[in-house]
Parts: C-alpha cells; sequence; structure tokens
C-alpha cells in the first residue's frame, strides 16, 4: 500500500498541518521525507502530524518523523503528533521516539497546544 500525505497550507504564525495515510515503511518513508523536506525549506515554526489514515508505521517511519521533529528543535521549532491509531500509537510506546506529551488525541487538542506554546514564546515566557 502507498502512503499517502497531504500538505495544508502554511498558517501566517508558521504553523503546518500535514496529513498522513496508509503505511509509513520502508518502501514509503523516502516520499515522506521529500514532502516534509520541502515543508521545513519553508518558514515552518511548528508542524502538525495528524496520522489520523496512518495504518501502519516501521522503524523507518518512527525515523523519518524523529528526523523532521530534530531538524525543527534545532531551529527553535516543535513538531507533534497528533491522532495516531492505536497500532501506531503502540509504537511510538515502545520506541519512545514521540515524547506522550506531545502526542493528541485530536487536531483541536494538538492546536490547542501549539497555539500555547507560541504564545508563551511571544510572551517571553520560554516553553512548555
Amino acid at each position: 500500500m502507498a502512503i499517502n500525505v497531504r500538505i495544508h497550507p502554511l498558517h501566517p504564525n508558521g504553523s503546518q498541518r500535514v496529513e498522513i495515510g496508509g503505511r509509513l515503511d520502508t518502501h514509503t518513508y523516502g516520499e515522506l521525507d521529500d514532502r516534509l523536506t520541502l515543508v521545513l525549506a519553508a518558514k515552518v515554526q511548528s508542524l502538525l502530524l495528524d496520522l489520523a489514515q496512518l495504518e501502519y508505521i516501521s522503524s523507518a517511519g518512527v525515523r523519518s518523523i524523529f528526523r523532521v521533529r530534530k531538524l525543527l528543535s534545532e531551529r527553535g521549532g516543535k513538531a507533534v503528533v497528533a491522532n495516531a491509531q492505536p497500532q501506531v500509537q503502540k509504537v511510538f510506546d515502545i520506541v519512545k521516539a514521540v515524547p506522550l506529551s506531545e502526542i493528541f488525541r485530536s487536531v483541536e487538542e494538538a492546536d490547542a497546544y501549539l497555539d500555547r506554546i507560541q504564545k508563551k514564546i511571544v510572551a517571553g515566557d520560554g516553553e512548555d
């Protein structure tokens, strides 16, 4: 099965949402990496990876997500995951690649978190 990647328009506040569906494995992670490299080339400060339609993730997929999180973190940004299916959540639980505090049950919950983080930074209060 192929991977489906839908990139939403960049929000004026520097946040962007990317929906990932299908299978994220050794056969598809390269496509995701390529698409996310284009996203990161923009002035993205926060990235929401919506996994509602992701059916499977392998270690290669976990590396892709870890990579984008690391790249954003290096430039003061943040990447979070939302809507992970139970089987995908279990993989994250096992590898601890994504802190549980940054995995959300819904896009709305993740957006609220990102809004709080950005407001703290703008107000000079630091991060979460």
